[in-house]
């Protein structure tokens, strides 16, 4: 018996990184699988010679195993079956089982003997459980408080407690992911001052640190005009710092997440008199984009000298990675209806003035027909971390108006739906990203929130009555809430799911139209007109099945369902639950990105039929 053990004991010392992804799965779901000990699952050398192996047969096998009497109260929580369907399989069978005991202490469990009984359709295996392995006690030799704390280690875990080889390698596992990541990536741990007394274990936990090791400079291989100097502050790998594979693993993550660099391999390092450099393998993408998409709808109320049906634009010009900087710039015009157009522009300086601060400024314009205009400025300022996704603090302010109405508006006997109002917020955003691929993910997950508080005023307008202000508060606090959460599911070679789920709120005693959230189109709820909805709260969600052609070719089906509500006083339609069905296909041309998007839409005021049907197509044109 302490034979076998000795060498068991062996085998477990020489545990390092990775020995866990040795194991095998045990028989029992309860029990952790063994980290790397099959010799013992097999019988002795002696056992062998003497009695070599008959050939297995190809019929059922019967197994059955025989014990001693109190090693069979220790196997009766263990499930085996004792009927497989060829021998392989039966020895597969007691090689699970053997690893199972080990995984719960049983260190010298074996199977010592395999007899195969009349006609070979039995298999008698004589089984060795033996006993409990503990620890009686394991001290610290020479890790930290810190190492200590982050590898799991508490004394109290190793005194008088059953010896699982699996948890005693996760405890070095994590003790040497920690040593990795401080700046000591050969560092190797084992047990020092080992005393066995009959089955009590006694020792000391000894980490070897070996050499400090610290960031030398990042080299960039490829075709690329991005910076080593801007990458090595964006992925926060400075010179001098202390080597980590963790901040490694991440900055690799990052870098897939770049609309404007294509990763053609992982990250390499070379380590050299203490210090590691860093290679990426990088080439350009075409990330600068130009959009110009047309849309087909019919005029629901086509009035004297007006066609049955309005035409919309939508072009998008987007500018990435300018100078190899990083830097973005984006500027976004959508023409909603006859006398509705939207304004869209943004800026991002990232590594801003050699921090990893990336700073962002965006100013949005609505114009509503002849109703109001609302503008929207905000400026942001964000930190990207390594380990917990990116978060940024910003500042908006909102201002609307009301357009020239003078007539209607001097003879109005209430507060009209829109007011003159401003709003600026203070707020949190927060994004959490794991796509594989930002323009066509199959796998991954996108989630983004953010929550804003601030001060509401409402301005009297001169058109208006200054008796129908009586009673409002022209000032007041106001929240709005937005989340958004995207997943991916790969389907197969060429099928992906797309999950969605996206909403926004808006809290204020007192909302007026021109306050709402607008949804509808083609970026929110298909089979509507653009913006076509107000909503003081609403939830949309998707799900969407695209089966890829090629790298960049799809054809897809979807359903969009919504909840809205308007918290508006005589709202006639104060809550509505709108669905969007469709379906499309993209593919790319000589000239860009080919969309086509045919849906329906159902709503109170809409109802299923090809006649309200929205058609969407375009060209998205990278360069």
């Amino acid at each position: 018996m302490y034979a076998r053990l000795l060498v068991f004991w062996w085998l477990l010392l020489s545990v390092v990184r990775g020995a866990g992804a040795q194991g095998t799965t045990p028989l029992n779901p309860a029990a952790p699988p063994l980290a790397a000990s099959p010799a013992v699952a097999t019988p002795p050398d002696s056992a062998r010679k003497a009695a070599p192996a008959p050939p297995r047969p190809v019929r059922p096998v019967v197994l059955r195993l025989a014990t001693e009497a109190a090693d069979a109260a220790v196997l009766r929580p263990y499930r085996y079956r004792q009927q497989l369907p060829d021998s392989l399989a039966a020895l597969r069978e007691v090689r699970q089982l053997v690893l199972a005991l080990q995984a719960d202490a049983y260190l010298t469990a074996s199977a010592d003997e395999l007899r195969w009984g009349p006609g070979s359709d039995t298999l008698t295996v004589r089984l060795y459980v033996g006993e409990q392995f503990r620890w009686a006690r394991l001290r610290n030799g020479n890790l930290g408080d810190a190492l200590l704390t982050r590898g799991g280690f508490r004394e109290k875990l190793y005194r008088q407690q059953p010896l699982r080889p699996q948890e005693w390698v996760r405890f070095q596992e994590n003790v040497l992911h920690e040593a990795e990541n401080q700046g000591f990536p050969f560092a190797t741990i084992g047990l020092d001052s080992l005393m066995l007394t009959s089955t009590e274990i006694e020792g000391r936990v000894v980490l070897r640190r070996g050499p400090a090791v610290v960031f030398d400079s990042i080299q960039i291989i490829g075709k690329t005009k991005t910076k080593a100097r801007f990458l090595t502050r964006y992925l926060q790998l400075e010179p001098n710092e202390p080597f980590s594979q963790q901040r490694l693993r991440e900055a690799d993550r990052r870098l897939r997440q770049l609309p404007y660099l294509q990763v053609k391999a992982a990250p390499e390092v070379r380590f050299s008199q203490g210090q590691a450099r860093v290679y990426f393998l990088l080439d350009d993408r075409t990330a600068n984009q130009f959009d110009a998409i047309v849309g087909v709808l019919p005029n629901p109320n086509p009035g004297l000298g007006q066609k049955k049906v309005q035409i919309t634009g939508d072009v998008t010009l987007n500018l990435r990675n300018i100078g190899g900087g990083g830097k973005g710039l984006g500027v976004q015009w959508r023409k909603l209806d006859a006398t509705s157009q939207l304004l869209d522009a943004q800026y991002l300086h990232p590594t801003f003035f050699g921090t990893p601060l990336e700073v962002s400024a965006s100013f949005n314009l609505l114009k509503q027909d002849t109703s109001f205009l609302t503008t929207r400025p905000r400026v942001q300022v964000a930190y990207p971390t390594a380990q917990a996704g990116r978060l940024a603090v910003f500042f908006e302010q909102r201002n609307s108006r009301l357009l020239n109405q003078n007539s209607t508006l001097q003879q109005a006997t209430r507060l009209p739906a829109n007011v003159d109002s401003r709003f600026a917020s203070y707020g949190l955003d927060y994004t959490w990203n794991t796509l594989d691929d930002p323009y066509f993910p199959r796998r991954g997950l996108l989630v983004s929130a953010q929550a804003a508080l601030g001060t509401k005023r409402l301005s009297r307008n001169g058109d208006v009555k200054p008796e129908l202000y009586d009673g409002l508060s022209l000032r007041s606090r106001q929240a709005s809430l937005g989340l958004r959460a995207e997943r991916y599911f790969r389907f197969g070679r060429a099928g992906v799911l797309v999950t969605r789920l996206r909403g926004e709120a808006l809290l204020n005693d007192r909302l007026f139209l021109n306050d709402l959230f607008r949804l509808g189109g083609l970026a929110t709820l298909r089979g509507f007109n653009e913006l076509n909805f107000y909503a003081s709260q609403y939830a949309v969600g998707t799900a969407e099945f695209r089966q890829f052609t090629g790298a960049d070719a799809y054809v897809f089906v979807f359903a969009d369902q919504a909840y809205l509500r308007r918290d508006l006083p005589q709202d006639p339609f104060p809550r509505d639950t709108p669905t969007g069905l469709g379906a499309g296909l993209s593919f790319r041309t000589g000239a860009g990105q080919f969309q086509f998007v045919y849906a329906l839409g159902r709503s109170q005021q809409q109802r299923f039929g090809l006649s309200s049907g929205k058609i969407h197509f375009g060209i998205t044109s990278r360069f």
